[in-house]
């Protein structure tokens, strides 16, 4: 599969008649741990990247700041790479322009969400988030399907009218004029302790476009629920983020107390499994082979 095009990829995993599952990277060695991991994809957390630079999920982190991790995290990776796009970075223009430069990075697709730039992260007061015009998201989904070149790329909308309390009835309206402005998915959102909003809209809905979930808030719901209910990918969204800062947290009062490496050591990962995934041995083997040469045309002369 990895000699396909990423975008093809995505694209098939999204089809595929099975659920699929997807978890977050947000820079190149988590990107790099998800595919040896086994998954077929990668979410591209907006939160995890920009959590991991120390700024706030609003856009403090520019759409050009975000490329550039993109481009690391595409270039450790064979599997495809879905970015959370938050609201498209600005206006339809802000939004072709950057699946422009994603499909420079070998990016295989991108998710926005129908809320008014600057974002703010779904799970702080998300009802008192204003929701985008319909007229104006389906104006950016049609702008940024026109700007593709490669015919695979997928743009998923993420419909946020759960989030922001306004019932199904504005789910589904959005949703439909969503998949009429050319989207390839859509992705309910829903911050419920259980599934009761996401399995009413997987019934309505009934296979229109593939649908996916993020179950960040109702992780108890077992998987074979997912299943049950046809939903076609499930994103593990935060997770690889939050797992490493309880143990950059532990780590770090460990030694600020006992100022030794004695209890350490055994604890983190050997320094060989860093030079594994950087995939340092590649550089060794082009150095005997470049450097080599060079030396000997040296000696020749």
């Amino acid at each position: 599969m990895t000699s396909m095009k990423k975008s093809t990829q995505l694209k098939r995993l999204i089809q595929s008649p099975k659920t699929e599952y997807m978890m977050e990277a947000h820079n190149g060695l988590s990107a790099k741990i998800v595919e040896e991991a086994g998954f077929k994809g990668i979410w591209a957390s907006g939160l995890s990247i920009s959590a991991s630079m120390g700024v706030r999920d609003n856009n403090e982190a520019s759409w050009t700041q975000v490329l550039e991790v993109l481009e690391f995290m595409s270039d450790a990776t064979r599997i495809p790479i879905l970015l959370d796009g938050d609201t498209g970075y600005g206006n339809f223009n802000n939004a072709r322009r950057l699946v422009k430069k994603l499909e420079q990075r070998q990016i295989a697709g991108v998710c926005i969400e129908d809320k008014q730039f600057p974002k703010t992260n779904s799970f702080i007061r998300g009802e008192a988030q204003p929701l985008a015009p319909i007229d104006e998201f389906c104006g950016k989904i049609k702008a940024m399907k026109d700007t593709q070149q490669d015919e695979d790329f997928v743009v998923v909308a993420r419909v946020e009218a759960f989030i922001a309390g306004w019932g199904m009835e504005e789910m589904l309206k959005r949703a439909e004029a969503y998949r009429q402005a050319g989207a390839d998915a859509i992705l309910a959102h829903s911050k419920r302790s259980d599934m009761t909003e996401i399995e009413s809209f997987v019934k309505e809905w009934s296979g229109r476009l593939p649908v996916m979930i993020v179950p960040t808030k109702y992780y108890r719901t077992p998987k074979n629920r997912f299943h049950e209910l046809g939903i076609d990918m499930v994103i593990w969204a935060n997770h690889n983020l939050r797992a490493s800062v309880s143990a950059m947290q532990n780590i770090s009062k460990r030694l600020y107390q006992e100022e030794s490496l004695i209890q350490i050591e055994n604890c983190v990962s050997p320094l060989e499994e860093i030079f594994r995934l950087q995939n340092a041995e590649e550089l060794l083997s082009a150095e005997d082979k470049y450097l080599a040469a060079l030396s000997v045309e040296k000696e020749s002369e």
